[in-house]
């Protein structure tokens, strides 16, 4: 069996479908064991499907350079592996540029894609020759003149986020007729601003909002000659869909409306960048849970929700599993994403990808809890589940995007270990 250990302080990689670490996984539990921490929920990330995002990017994009967004998902062998590939880093504070500085990737290849900073954190840019990054706004500009005088800054503007399940507007981005007097005042301020960029919104559903907001770019572009400048650089921002999303809005459909619109508004002198997060990480990470308590629901409310009609739609069980809201789930909340339980391991069999144990089980309706003791901690209200028992798993798909990122310790409990694989042998040469 193939594995890879880069050095002593990173985790090793097993060459293994991700199927075969979940079942080694439970396999190597040891019941009679004194291991309070034994049976934690925990994630296999695929290395190899990070991998294959890199080669469709290129492939249907090959004129844009992705620069990761780190915020995403700052998983410290995703980004080795993504750094090796090539791939830039879309960094918002001075934590995340030291991350990416520590790696050895040259300051060239990180943007600061933060409009508004933190003095400190720009003085560290200046420091660490960190050149690239935004602004949206007036006082930005006159902080900048202070503390990083040489940096290339790139105006973001505001674009048609309504589409989008995250709407960053709401926080970010100058509104076009604010464009002239933010160039105006970088002019006079005798700052080097050199292009424009924006964001769609997190989670966009509408591939024309792209293309649109790459037409609102090249105005701005227009209008930057009249003060004296010549932008060669354009930043299409993220909200790229990540590999499991295979209807509605896909990334084929992005990049067939992106990469025309931006070849024929802008010629090759000028350089194009992106800021893709969950493109590239939302498909690689499963995360395993175990059941650790199940409770039924009283029989006066079945009866009342049967006298009702709606039996087939309350909740007989409630299961109670070892993550939740406070920790990897938090992209519910921040994120709105709808989390699917499915079967791992029941009644001693593994049942990853095979669905549930017997086809003739009858199956209900439950609801799924997370471990803390707030009962915001819901994970899925009505999960059609057969009946299951204490020590049993379930698994997530699509774990990989704003989860561990904002997972807390909240209660005590410890964030999910993370056990790595590559289902692409390729990987292997870039550690």
């Amino acid at each position: 069996m193939k594995t890879a250990r880069p050095s002593a302080d990173l985790p090793q990689v097993q060459v293994l479908p991700v199927a075969q670490m979940l079942q080694a996984r439970l396999t190597s539990f040891v019941p009679e064991s004194d291991d309070a921490e034994a049976e934690n929920a925990f994630y296999v990330a695929d290395l190899g499907e990070v991998y294959r995002q890199h080669l469709r990017w290129k492939a249907l994009l090959p004129r844009i350079e992705p620069f990761f967004a780190m915020k995403c998902n700052p998983d410290p062998m995703v980004m080795r592996l993504l750094a090796s590939l090539g791939a830039g880093f879309d960094c918002a504070s001075k934590n995340e540029i030291q991350s990416v500085l520590d790696m050895g990737v040259d300051p060239s290849r990180i943007i600061y894609a933060n409009p508004c900073k933190q003095n400190s954190f720009v003085k560290y840019a200046y420091n660490n020759k960190v050149r690239m990054m935004t602004f949206d706004n007036a006082e930005e500009l006159y902080k900048i003149k202070r503390f990083h005088p040489e940096a290339q800054l790139v105006l973001r503007i505001l674009t048609d986020d309504s589409k989008s399940l995250c709407k960053l507007g709401l926080k970010f981005g100058a509104p076009l007729d604010t464009t002239a007097g933010l160039l105006a005042l970088a002019q006079e301020l005798q700052l080097d601003v050199i292009g424009v960029s924006f964001h769609v919104g997190s989670g966009c559903f509408d591939a024309n909002a792209f293309g649109e907001a790459v037409i609102r770019a090249r105005r701005v572009f227009d209008q930057a000659r009249d003060y004296g400048f010549d932008f060669k650089f354009l930043d299409v921002g993220g909200g790229f869909p990540s590999a499991h999303v295979t209807e509605g809005i896909t990334f084929e459909k992005v990049a067939g409306i992106l990469g025309p619109t931006v070849n024929s508004l802008f010629g090759p002198d000028v350089r194009v960048i992106a800021e893709p997060g969950r493109y590239f990480v939302g498909s690689a990470f499963t995360l395993a849970t175990q059941v650790i308590a199940r409770r039924t629901v009283s029989t006066d409310v079945l009866a009342a929700a049967a006298a009702a009609g709606e039996l087939d739609q309350t909740p007989s069980h409630m299961y109670y599993i070892n993550d939740g809201m406070y920790g990897s789930f938090n992209c519910i909340m921040f994120d709105h994403q709808i989390c699917e339980p499915k079967v791992l391991f029941r009644d001693g069999v593994y049942t990853y990808e095979s669905g549930y144990v017997n086809n003739d089980d009858h199956l209900g309706v439950a609801s799924v809890w997370g471990p803390t003791c707030d009962s915001i901690d819901l994970i899925s209200s009505k999960a059609v589940l057969p009946l299951m028992e204490t020590g049993d798993w379930m698994y997530f798909e699509n774990m990989g995007a704003y989860t561990i990122t904002a997972a807390s310790q909240f209660n005590g409990f410890r964030r999910s270990e993370i056990l790595y694989t590559t289902t692409e042998d390729d990987v292997l040469y870039h550690f």
